[in-house]
C-alpha cells in the first residue's frame, strides 16, 4: 500500500515540477473562491493554524505528555516521527518548486495535510491498538482524527494556499510515510522481541 501511494505521489510530483495542474485544480478553485467571506475567512484561518507550528508543536508536546503514562516508547517516538514530516515536506516542496494558487512559492505538497495525516494517523493507530473497548467505540474515536485532517485540507484550498493536487500530494506522501513508520515500529519493537522470546523456548531439548 505504501509503495502504491509513493508511486502516486511521484506521478503528482513530476507534474508539479513541470508546473502542471490536475484537470480539477482550476475547477475546484473557481468553485470555492466565490464562497469566501470575512466571517468564514476567520474560521478557516483559525482551523488552518492546527497544521502550522504554532498549533502543531503544542499538540505534539501535549500528546507526548499524555502518552508518557500509557506508552513511554510512543511518547518519545511521536516527536521523532513528526520531525520526519518536516524534513519530508521541505524536500518535497524544494523538489517540485510549484507556486501556490496565490502565487506564493512552494505549494506542492501541502505541508499542513502531510503533517496532520501523520499526527492523527498515529493517534488513530494508538486508539485502536491500546484501548480494550469495543471495536465500534474504537472506530468512532478515530472519526475526529479524519474530520480534523479533512477540515484543515478544505481550509487550505479555501484560503487559496493550495491547489487540490497539493492537498492530494500531501495526503499520499503523508499516508505512505505513516504506513512505513508504523511498519518499522512493529518490526523493531513488536515482531523482533516476540521472535527473540520464541527462540530460547524452541532451543530447549525435549525430555
Amino acid at each position: 500500500m505504501a509503495t502504491l501511494l509513493l508511486s502516486g505521489y511521484l506521478c503528482l510530483s513530476i507534474d508539479a515540477a513541470h508546473h502542471h495542474l490536475l484537470p480539477l485544480d482550476q475547477g475546484v478553485r473557481a468553485w470555492v473562491q466565490p464562497m469566501r467571506s470575512g466571517g468564514l475567512d476567520l474560521s478557516m484561518e483559525t482551523v488552518s493554524l492546527l497544521g502550522e507550528p504554532v498549533g502543531l508543536v503544542p499538540l505534539i508536546l501535549l500528546s507526548s505528555a499524555l502518552l508518557w503514562h500509557f506508552s513511554r516508547r510512543w511518547a518519545l517516538l511521536l516527536p521523532v516521527v513528526m520531525a520526519g514530516t518536516g524534513a519530508l515536506q521541505l524536500a518535497g516542496k524544494w523538489a517540485a518548486d510549484r507556486p501556490r494558487p496565490n502565487a506564493a512559492p512552494w505549494g506542492f505538497p501541502s505541508g499542513h495535510v502531510l503533517s496532520l495525516v501523520v499526527f492523527f494517523g498515529v493517534v488513530a493507530f494508538l486508539l485502536v491498538s491500546m484501548t480494550e473497548r469495543r471495536r465500534r467505540f474504537r472506530v468512532l474515536a478515530c472519526l475526529p482524527c479524519a474530520a480534523a485532517v479533512s477540515v484543515v485540507a478544505a481550509s487550505r484550498i479555501y484560503l487559496d494556499m493550495h491547489w487540490l493536487s497539493d492537498v492530494i500530494g500531501g495526503f499520499t506522501l503523508g499516508t505512505a510515510y505513516l504506513l512505513l513508520a508504523l511498519w518499522t515500529h512493529q518490526r523493531i519493537f513488536v515482531a523482533r522481541p516476540a521472535a527473540a522470546a520464541v527462540e530460547p523456548a524452541s532451543a530447549i531439548p525435549a525430555a
